[in-house]
């Protein structure tokens, strides 16, 4: 699978993919629980581009599902019980992985993960890590069918669903 580096040039794009999928997934207030403006937000998917971590790929001409994988791990993660010990800019941490609704269940977030599991492992990490909601079935599916475990779970406050039970993940590379 080819993930294209998102640029500013792709911003709009990103960012009308990003409303379509919110206001168009099937159950998007049951498992992800996403709010566009609340989360994502315009300014995090330009800071994720800037930083040169936002990445898509496409399919018939459209985005058919983005990511932004970070090189490195911010504070929330420090307290975690993280199985493997790692300095901050030795794992890469996954945010807002998105599929189309029209393109979901095809497989296409698992060829996704598996792209930043290789470009990670490319690039010298030592794990991938990522929080899902503890209600986002799907989602922690997906990570735990590609051998991610649990390291933890917090409770923590976001603006699109105030205070949330999340699992911590990470995979070993």
């Amino acid at each position: 699978m080819t993930l294209i580096r998102a640029t500013e040039s792709d911003f709009e794009r990103l960012t009308r993919f990003y409303r379509h999928a919110v206001s168009e997934t099937k159950n998007m207030e049951f498992y992800a629980r996403w709010i566009y403006g609340l989360h994502p937000t315009d300014k995090m998917i330009l800071g994720y581009i800037k930083s040169g971590n936002m990445f898509f790929s496409e399919m018939d001409g459209n985005i058919a599902v983005a990511v932004a994988a970070v090189p490195c791990q911010k504070k929330e993660y420090h307290d975690v019980p993280w199985k493997l010990e790692a300095a901050d800019d030795e794992v890469c941490v996954v945010h807002i992985l998105c599929v189309a609704p029209e393109f979901q269940k095809n497989g296409l977030a698992t060829r996704t993960m598996r792209r930043v599991i290789e470009m990670s492992r490319e690039s010298g990490k030592k794990a991938v890590r990522l929080d899902a909601m503890k209600c986002n079935t799907p989602a922690r599916c997906l990570y735990e069918s590609l051998g991610f475990s649990t390291s933890a779970e917090r409770n923590w406050y976001t603006e699109n669903a105030g205070l949330t039970d999340f699992v911590l993940y990470e995979l070993e590379l």
